[in-house]
């Protein structure tokens, strides 16, 4: 059973003062989930150094969090509906600061790893609960967009701040302080959220079936886990195999939520056209978004020579394109159906794409493609997601937030591989039969490689090689340019009845 988000039975109450200063207090754990992982990669480096952590152990200390955080993000948007989401936001306020804590003081890998990990669980709390507190404290469809745009704000904000804070932080006290970050912020949630949001939970019982908890776990993280080592290795048995066994513990928890009175997601959602469309539309989106950031991210390292903080000060730009699109999206909204901007927006990420497709791999080029992308991609996240949950039933809204944060999760996994996998390819068949084969293998391969070679053989290696890799993310870029053309037409004939607000 679906509800459209446009039969009203009854005249919502406009949000007042209470309501815009609580929406402030749900923007900190919005804009804490990107700076911390900004952070977190920033103090790799010391990490390593200061603890004696292997290249595994660094790898699971960034990995385990997102995949935990990825996996229990529908659990805990069900479990919110039932206990209410107030009381499941403070939970996960109080279980994010003590583990942001205990990973700050942590005396060895292992100890940070399981920090790290609780981290996550308690992370995966806080976008769903937001979001949900967002949709019933601003029911009017125009303040539900506004409200929701600032929270898409937020989380780009922080991926702004991260690298400015992390880098000052980190050059003045040791790595753990930038896991500190996080303690004076709950602390403030946790002060703030009782007098300025006002407790909401569905009408499903207060129980949770945890065998649709295990199998929501098992259709999330091992997907997860697979695109990212596909990425980051290529191909193999066992990525293939955890995506595998995603898909077939998926069809399980499926099947499971029909045969339950009370799922943890009501599948019928997904009957909703608005509702489905959103999901794809975020998913696919992201899919670009996160896999383009990914190769810039690269691109600026490797072929411009830049620090991983110069590099993050360059992104910055992007993370201001992204807040500008989604916080003019909901004014655009009011007049306009929300097919049209998301489609127009959509549109001018492809142009974007295609201004990184031509660029030539230049540092102002790369730098204006990604703010064009960005600013393009700000309306769908803002109005897509409010589409999602305002297509849900009220007692279903922690569901449905949390599902519009784990299809840009999967998105965003999967874009990483499947373009990281394109660009890997295309490198390798760019490069020369004589060059060395470890240098054949990536573009890192080859930077190392040459470290090892004379100036004139290193030069001309380097030259190649950052030469392939341009072509290879050129080749992406024009892919991307495609998808979201192909987007846009997509959302403009789905979602055209949908009205404005």
């Amino acid at each position: 059973m679906t509800t459209s988000p446009h039969v009203i039975t009854e005249t919502p109450r406009p949000a007042g003062r209470r309501e815009w200063a609580g929406l402030a207090a749900l923007a900190l754990p919005a804009l804490l989930a990107s700076l911390e992982l900004t952070v977190t990669h920033l103090a790799l480096p010391a990490i390593g150094r200061d603890l004696g952590a292997s290249s595994t152990e660094l790898l699971w200390i960034v990995d385990v969090y997102a995949f935990l955080l990825a996996g229990s993000l529908i659990t805990m948007g069900a479990w919110g509906d039932r206990i209410g989401r107030r009381r499941l936001l403070l939970i996960g306020a109080a279980g994010y600061g003590a583990a942001s804590a205990l990973a700050a003081y942590a005396p060895d890998p292992g100890t940070l790893i399981a920090a790290r990990a609780l981290m996550g669980v308690a992370g995966s709390t806080l976008m769903p609960s937001a979001l949900a507190l967002a949709a019933a404290m601003f029911p009017v469809p125009r303040q539900r967009a506004v409200a929701i745009g600032a929270l898409v704000a937020s989380v780009s904000a922080g991926t702004a701040i991260g690298p400015l804070a992390g880098g000052w932080l980190l050059d003045r006290f040791w790595w753990g302080s930038g896991f500190l970050i996080a303690v004076p912020v709950m602390a403030l949630l946790l002060a703030a959220a009782p007098p300025l949001l006002p407790e909401h939970r569905g009408g499903g019982t207060a129980r949770l079936d945890p065998l649709s908890a295990l199998l929501s776990l098992g259709a999330v993280l091992p997907a997860v886990y697979g695109l990212k080592r596909i990425a980051a290795e290529g191909p193999g048995p066992v990525p293939l195999a955890a995506v595998a066994a995603s898909v077939a513990l998926g069809a399980l928890f499926a099947r499971r939520q029909r045969r339950l009175a009370d799922p943890f997601l009501d599948l019928g959602l997904f009957r909703d056209r608005a509702f489905s469309a959103g999901v794809v539309t975020l998913g696919l989106g992201i899919f670009v978004l996160w896999g383009s950031n990914y190769a810039i991210a690269q691109c600026l390292q490797l072929v411009h020579g830049l620090s991983p903080l110069e590099a993050g000060l360059w992104t910055a730009p992007s993370a201001a394109g992204v807040i500008a699109g989604s916080t003019l999206a909901p004014r655009l909204a009011r007049r306009i159906r929300p097919a049209v901007v998301i489609a127009a927006g959509l549109a001018v990420s492809a142009a974007g794409y295609a201004l990184l497709a031509f660029s030539g791999g230049g540092l102002a080029p790369l730098v204006a493609g990604a703010v064009v992308v960005s600013a393009g991609l700000g309306p769908m996240m803002t109005l897509a997601t409010d589409i999602v949950i305002g297509a849900a039933p009220p007692d279903r809204a922690g569901a449905a937030s949390a599902v519009s944060t784990t299809a840009p999760q999967l998105g965003g996994a999967l874009g990483v591989a499947v373009l990281g996998s394109v660009i890997t390819a295309v490198y390798r068949a760019s490069m020369p039969a004589g060059v060395a084969p470890a240098a054949r293998d990536t573009l890192a391969a080859a930077v190392s490689a040459a470290e090892a070679l004379p100036p004139d053989a290193a030069s001309a290696l380097l030259a190649v090689a950052r030469e392939a890799y341009v072509r290879g993310f050129q080749v992406t870029a024009a892919v991307s340019a495609v998808l979201m053309a192909g987007v846009a037409l997509l959302v403009a004939a789905v979602l055209r009845r949908t009205p404005a607000a």
